[in-house]
């Protein structure tokens, strides 16, 4: 099971796709180089996916820097020991700040080991993580990517890649999920490096970042 831990990864794996797959050789040139944006692992790369979900990123980052005001990682310990009402101070939603409750109490228990997660193959890892009420396939799928390092995850449910495999590939719709996840099963075992590619590509589109965490 290949694992990213570093920038040479990326370049290694964005290798090995484009000798798959020498249809992404134009769509690599034109995205430019991939970056890594890897977090370690654990309850606050977890918790800051789930923040920034949904909302423009300003919020996120708004709400980000009142749950986590100083240069100490936020814990799951120190999560769990929050007053009942901070969520409210922070602004999150009712829904959020109970998905981050229930993942801090079985992180802090030991009933989730989200550091771990990083040395299970894919299928077992999201399957722990969606076991988590609130924890959809996306969130599993992007935790795993940019913080446990899985080099072949592939959230094919995500509408901005989606749309980029569409505009790369000159499709004359989005494809579904269903579809975007066979068209991946030719990327294995780099899909998120391939991932990577396709975001990247996108920005560059659109001119504005389209990673799904900063």
């Amino acid at each position: 099971m290949q694992i990213i831990r570093n920038e040479e990864d990326v370049r290694a794996g964005l290798e090995e796709l484009l000798r798959l797959d020498p249809r992404l050789v134009p769509i690599a040139v034109e995205a430019g180089p991939l970056p890594l944006r890897l977090r370690e692992p654990g309850f606050e790369g977890l918790a800051h996916i789930i923040v920034s979900q949904m909302v423009s990123r300003a919020s996120a980052e708004a709400i980000w820097r009142r749950m986590r005001p100083s240069t100490e990682i936020l814990t799951a310990e120190n999560y769990v020991a929050l007053h009942p009402e901070a969520w409210r101070e922070f602004g999150l939603s009712r829904a959020k700040a109970e998905t981050l409750s229930r993942i801090a109490a079985a992180a802090a228990s030991g009933s989730l080991d989200l550091p771990a997660l990083s040395g299970m193959p894919p299928s077992q890892a999201l399957s722990e993580l969606t076991a988590l009420k609130g924890v959809g396939p996306w969130t599993a799928e992007v935790y795993l990517m940019f913080c446990g390092g899985h080099a072949d995850v592939f959230p094919s449910g995500d509408v901005a890649l989606q749309n980029a495999v569409a505009a790369a590939f000159g499709l004359a719709e989005r494809p579904t999920a269903r579809a975007l996840a066979g068209l991946a099963e030719t990327w294995m075992p780099w899909r998120s490096v391939a991932a990577r590619l396709f975001w990247a590509y996108y920005a560059v589109k659109l001119g504005r970042g389209l990673l799904p965490v900063a």
